[in-house]
């Protein structure tokens, strides 16, 4: 039998893996977070037909003289260049920007996945369409997140709530009047919204009263009439017309510490005009239900609660491997590490080499439409020229059968 029959069916074989995967390319030109694969071609062994010879005295050496027996399929790579973002303004649909994957688990396997599109289900996991739990760090009670353990289950129960935080800290700014008499009459009353140890609101007075000033300095008496017990007032001085907060090591601090609240002055001063003192910031939050949230390019799930508040929820985790093209395409569009993908390298997005994460957004599939209708035609023309090699060789040996007659 001819070899050039089983070098023809060869290639019959090859191209048509090239068309399969190209075919499958095509067909997921549309899909999320998908990765093009390449058909790489080698080939097959060789037969020898005269070995190398030396050279002798007097004549040269000799080249091997070898007939190829074929081709076949090296590998199927895939390629996993960046693809372009499809904006859809969704929170839980994330893209990343860079290299890395997600990392998912169920039914204790984890696999890895480029494609983005999350939701909550009925038990507040972050999940992909198929239910596989996307994978990240939960925050403390502070906001604080751990990345150095190991990661779980993304979860933003429903009706998570933000406790209360107790009024501590405001801020007095404005004027007072330099040309005001000294004594009662100069007061000026500032309400303070404040909020307590149990989410209840309510105001505090400050009252700012024009004391006498010592040594060309102006002065300026604070307190807070409606404490009880009474607090007693403090002085506070206004050199340069500026107010004077608490000297440490002869720095003015610009704060001052009453009854238990830190109250910034720095921004309060006394010059010619009338008195418009007032409060322009305070601290403390009544409690708050989860709204919404939204993720930071960094993968951090910051909830956004009633009461105006943010804070940090999660954080998600990102994976990278020292060969990606090592991972096994379990469909889904999913990975799965094998032994030449190396070791999961987990980290934070942005760290380690590992990309940005972008909210409200998707990753297109990266295939390339102009180069894959190329390698249709190529495959196609590739199939062709080898069943010519096959009708070709039969009939030659359809020739050898007539020789007899």
């Amino acid at each position: 039998m001819l070899r050039s029959l089983f070098s023809g069916i060869s290639g019959l074989r090859a191209h048509q893996q090239m068309m399969d995967v190209t075919g499958n390319n095509i067909s997921n030109v549309n899909t999320t977070g998908y990765k093009s694969s390449q058909t790489v071609f080698q080939d097959t062994l060789s037969q020898m037909v005269n070995a190398a010879g030396a050279p002798q005295n007097g004549s040269g050496g000799t080249n091997p003289a070898q007939v190829g027996l074929g081709v076949r399929t090296a590998s199927v790579n895939a390629n996993f260049s960046q693809g372009a973002a499809q904006t859809t303004g969704k929170a839980g649909d994330m893209m990343i920007q860079g290299d890395g994957f997600f990392i998912t688990k169920s039914g204790g396997e984890t696999v890895y996945t480029r494609a983005g599109s999350f939701t909550f289900d009925a038990n507040g996991s972050l999940t992909t369409p198929n239910g596989q739990i996307v994978q990240g760090w939960s925050a403390d009670t502070n906001g604080v997140v751990n990345t150095a353990g190991a990661p779980g289950d993304i979860k933003l129960p429903i009706g998570i709530s933000l406790a209360p935080e107790q009024t501590t800290a405001f801020t007095l700014t404005g004027n007072l009047s330099y040309e005001a008499p000294v004594g009662a009459t100069s007061a000026k009353t500032i309400p303070i919204p404040t909020i307590d140890a149990n989410g209840q609101s309510g105001t505090l007075e400050v009252v700012l009263t024009k004391a006498a000033p010592i040594a060309g300095v102006e002065q300026w008496t604070i307190t807070m009439p409606n404490v009880l017990p009474a607090v007693p007032a403090q002085t506070i001085p206004f050199p340069g017309g500026r107010a004077q907060g608490t000297l440490v090591a002869g720095v003015d601090t610009g704060k001052i510490t009453m009854n238990g609240y830190e109250i910034d002055i720095h921004d309060l001063t006394t010059y010619a005009g009338n008195t418009e003192a007032r409060v322009s910031a305070s601290d403390g939050s009544a409690a708050g239900i989860l709204n919404s949230y939204t993720v930071s390019n960094t993968g951090q799930i910051v909830g956004v609660f009633s009461n105006g508040l943010k804070q940090t929820l999660g954080q998600l985790a990102l994976a990278n491997f020292n060969n990606v093209n090592g991972l096994e395409k379990i469909g889904d569009s999913m990975f799965r590490s094998t032994v030449n993908s190396g070791l999961a390298q987990v980290g934070s997005a942005g760290s380690a080499g590992l990309g940005l994460i972008t909210s409200g957004a998707l990753e297109m599939s990266n295939v390339d439409l102009a180069q894959e209708f190329t390698n249709l035609v190529i495959a196609q023309r590739g199939f062709q020229a080898n069943s010519r090699i096959i009708t070709t060789s039969d009939e030659i040996l359809q020739e050898l059968v007539n020789l007899k007659r």
